[in-house]
């Protein structure tokens, strides 16, 4: 997953679904590979600023050598003995203040690459060192204590151990030393001789004796090969012993904002029980109107792409797309038909048969539902007929190569089947186990690019509404003899042409009177035709929610409609509409939940910022920036609002008044993450640039002030949080770095990580830390999640992870493959997790599917933070799954 937030080309309205249909897989191919060499690139690139701030402290630390050198010849020698072979130079003992000094010193210089692809760890205990003690074997020890363990090191092991690596180690370090050289392009002959002269000493103060005391207090995890190491908090005493436990808490899935309109048709229907079924996502909402309640099919495994309605009213058929596995296999893609009352599957069809995907579903009629008529994503956009109960297929027939938008029975005859897409109507007919079709004629009239949609008239007459804007009135003509001779058949020509609309004709529907409703896509009109298509009434939708995509008959005279925007508005001719379901157009990345309330906000690509109340489940305002917004953060005096944008531009909102107080830039590219401090008194913003600028905020966070800007990151930022006491700040990067600034000091960056260990933390959503090493997945690429929150009960911690799910791990969670519960609804990438402000509810968001989802949390109170875990165990249930981590 990328971190960038960059913006994506927006689909047509007339091709948006035949490009969703349509792969390119040369250029998908070709993208991949480039990121995976941006990712190496940004990798090398840290390692080789990592190698130079090393180099550099080591310059710096030499002179302390050498007089280390001096003060500690009777230390080594009483290690190596009277035998002298590298310890010539040392030939004292080392007092343990020096070894303190040398520990301290090290410690500062030495950064960790970081990472975050956990596997098998390597700890120790920490290590506070002792006077060296006596060996009961006569020989001189030193031990190290750390925790409740000692560490006691062996002289003569000691020195046969060293003496096995030092031709390693010396060799490594000389080509390390040249590589560095050759890069710098400095005349360090100098140092070069210095180090060689002097390059047993500094293998041993340097590699080893650091080795030995730091391993005991930390633990190291992989990504991609490179290291990143987590130091173990002075509470947990022994880290082998720790053991993951599944969260005491569950959730649900309380409410889903938003509708797929923006590139799906004939996907809104009401039922006898007064519910509105649509989809986003995976999910397929039942939501009653005058209750405002919903319900959910859940039983999708990616994004839903059809609806149909059985003539019972009762059963619903839903097809979805393929989508791919975690690691990048396509799935099968099938049909369900279920129970809209009880929500219960009652068939799954064409499991192994459809490719690609399900573009378009419909029932029979006119023999109470019997058959299910589906097309498919692939190249021919293959027909088949299926007996739906009995799970048989009956017919199978390649339709086109082109985008096909629509298929449905005739009303009065089941082997009647109708089809249209791009630049074509097609006739079947059903006979003996065989599809035959017969292509409409436009004769004299223009051929539009694409026919649209189609309905059947109560006298029997097909209706189709295409990209120009007319109402095409079709019937069947007969054979030609005198022209085409006696072979010549009957043919389905255009029997009326009705202009209807500016722009395309996306939708119509035949109400019970037999008048007909039409949806214009330019205008935004939705027009109430005669039966013989006279025009009698029209309204025009607010242009803020895009243009008509389908129509619900409520009553004859009650209307839903669904538009290109993503919105349901209710309404009718007179009073017009207003919306009762809305959401975001394009890629979300910011999420932010307010400090004492149930309301949070988001922001993406489409350059809204929303906030909605999570009580009400509603949009209680939104607002059109001039860019995208990338992340967010809600004062903590809950009063205003910051939204970072994607060009280094931040704005401060009004929660009130919803107006701007403050507009600033920091650098030009775009920004990650916007944090303010626990009481409010300053801001980090987390930027691509690779800092993070740090500001006053004055006047109940309407003022702000630079204070300063945190410099030492090799990559652009990715997530940060803020102590408990408001000093200090824990980032991550693009290429897996995990810094500390202590930002009261100057904004000063901590070298010494160890010092950071025990620091508390106001919020977690650092996706690298010790506490939350447990919640990446063996074999991850260091991409594979995009974010996670810590409750504010500091009992669980949620993930939003690359592969649409959202996962629920207990916190803390330092040890790899930690048991979690894994929760499915969306689509795409989930870009964010956060819980609301008493941990009520988890909010997720997708990132193109264009979904939030709000969790209920359910089971056990909060808790207290544990030190240690219980064990683990495994239990399924029907809205959540255990998963092992493995």
């Amino acid at each position: 997953m990328d971190f960038n937030g960059g913006q994506r080309p927006r689909n047509k309205d007339d091709v948006s679904a035949e490009s969703s249909t349509e792969f390119p897989d040369r250029l998908s191919l070709m993208e991949v590979r480039l990121q995976a060499q941006e990712d190496e690139i940004t990798l090398l690139k840290s390692s080789l600023a990592d190698a130079l701030r090393k180099l550099h402290l080591h310059d710096q630390q030499i002179p302390l050598l050498k007089q280390q050198l001096i003060a500690g010849k009777r230390f080594v020698k009483g290690i190596m003995g009277k035998d002298q072979t590298w310890s010539s130079i040392v030939e004292e003992s080392i007092q343990p203040t020096t070894i303190r000094t040398l520990q301290q010193q090290q410690s500062k210089s030495s950064e960790d690459s970081q990472g975050s692809c956990p596997q098998t760890p390597t700890s120790s205990s920490p290590a506070p060192p002792k006077e060296p003690a006596s060996s009961p074997h006569g020989g001189p020890l030193s031990s190290i204590r750390e925790g409740e363990k000692m560490l006691c090191v062996d002289p003569q092991k000691w020195n046969q151990a060293l003496a096995g690596c030092l031709n390693s180690l010396l060799l490594v370090l000389v080509l390390i030393l040249t590589l560095m050289l050759t890069l710098l392009h400095k005349p360090k002959l100098q140092l070069v001789g210095t180090v060689l002269s002097h390059l047993h000493f500094h293998i041993f103060m340097l590699c080893i004796l650091p080795f030995i005391l730091l391993t005991g207090q930390s633990i190291k995890m992989f990504i991609r090969g490179r290291p990143i190491t987590m130091y173990i908090p002075s509470n947990i005493l022994n880290y082998e012993e720790l053991r993951m436990d599944l969260p005491s808490q569950k959730l649900d899935l309380d409410w889903v904002y938003g509708y797929r309109g923006r590139d799906c048709r004939a996907n809104l229907y009401l039922l006898p029980s007064g519910e509105a079924v649509y989809f986003i996502a995976c999910v397929v909402v039942l939501y009653h109107i005058s209750n405002q309640t919903q319900r959910h099919y859940q039983k999708h495994t990616d994004c839903v792409r059809c609806l149909a309605i059985h003539p019972d009213k009762v059963r619903v058929a839903s097809g979805q797309t393929a989508g791919v596995d975690k690691d990048g296999k396509p799935l099968q893609p099938f049909v369900h038909i279920w129970d809209s009352k009880t929500l219960v599957t009652l068939q799954q069809i064409g499991l192994g048969t459809f490719e690609r995907g399900v573009g378009a579903v419909a029932f029979s009629s006119s023999d109470a539902g019997t058959f299910l008529c589906v097309i498919d994503d692939s190249n021919e956009h293959v027909l088949s007929v299926w007996d739906w109960n009995k799970n048989i297929k009956h017919n199978e027939v390649k339709n086109t190569n082109e985008a096909v938008l629509a298929v449905d029975f005739s009303p009065t005859d089941t082997n009647n089947i109708i089809s249209c897409g791009k630049s074509h109507v097609y006739f079947w007919t059903m006979t003996a186990g065989t599809l035959t079709k017969k292509q409409g004629i436009f004769g004299k009239y223009k051929k539009p690019k694409f026919v649209l949609c189609f309905v059947f008239s109560l006298t029997g007459d097909v209706l189709t509404g295409d990209s120009e804007g007319n109402i095409l009135t079709w019937g069947k003509s007969a054979a030609d003899i005198k022209t085409l001779g006696k072979g010549a058949k009957e043919t389905f020509q255009i029997m009326k042409q009705t202009r209807a609309h500016e722009g395309s004709v996306f939708t119509m529907c035949v109400l019970q009177g037999g008048a007909i409703l039409s949806g214009g896509g330019k205008d935004r009109k939705i027009i109430r035709w005669s039966a013989d298509l006279a025009p009698e009434r029209e309204c025009e939708i607010p242009e803020k929610f895009g243009a008509v995509r389908t129509i619900a008959d409520v009553d004859g005279e009650e209307l839903l409609v669904g538009t290109t925007r993503n919105a349901i508005l209710r309404g009718t001719f007179s009073d017009g509409f207003v919306a009762i379901v809305q959401g975001h157009v394009d890629e979300m990345w910011g999420l932010a939940t307010h400090h004492t309330q149930n309301i949070f906000l988001t922001c993406g690509n489409d350059r809204q910022v929303c906030v909605w109340n999570a009580e009400e489940h509603k949009l209680d305002w939104c607002t059109t920036l001039e860019e995208s917004g990338l992340c967010a953060d809600f004062s903590p005096n809950g009063a205003v609002v910051s939204v970072g944008l994607s060009t280094g531009r931040w704005v401060v909102l009004d929660l009130q008044t919803k107006e701007v107080v403050s507009d600033l830039t920091d650098g030009n590219e775009q920004l990650s993450v916007m944090r303010y401090s626990p009481d409010g008194s300053f801001l980090a913003v987390g930027s691509h640039d690779n800092f993070i600028y740090i500001y006053n905020v004055t006047e109940g966070g309407r003022r702000y002030t630079r204070f300063g800007k945190c410099t030492g990151h090799s990559s652009f930022i990715t997530h940060l949080d803020w102590s408990k006491d408001g000093k200090y700040v824990m980032s991550n990067s693009g290429d897996y770095e995990i810094l500390y600034w202590d930002v009261a000091s100057g904004c000063k960056l901590l070298r010494n990580r160890f010092e950071s260990k025990d620091r508390k933390w106001a919020s977690y959503t650092c996706v690298l830390g010790f506490h939350v090493m447990g919640v990446w997945l063996e074999g991850s690429d260091g991409t594979d999640i995009n974010a996670l929150c810590r409750s504010h009960s500091e009992s669980m911690v949620a993930v939003a992870d690359d592969f649409c799910k959202v996962h629920l791990f207990q916190y803390p969670c330092p040890k790899p493959k930690a048991p979690s519960y894994k929760y499915e609804g969306h689509g795409s990438h989930v870009t964010n997790v956060r819980f609301t402000h008493n941990d009520s509810h988890l909010l997720s968001m997708g990132g193109k599917d264009t979904c939030i989802l709000q969790w209920r949390v359910k089971g056990a109170g909060t808790g207290d933070h544990k030190e240690h875990l219980a064990s683990s165990s495994s239990v399924c249930s029907s809205s959540s799954s255990p998963e092992n981590g493995t």
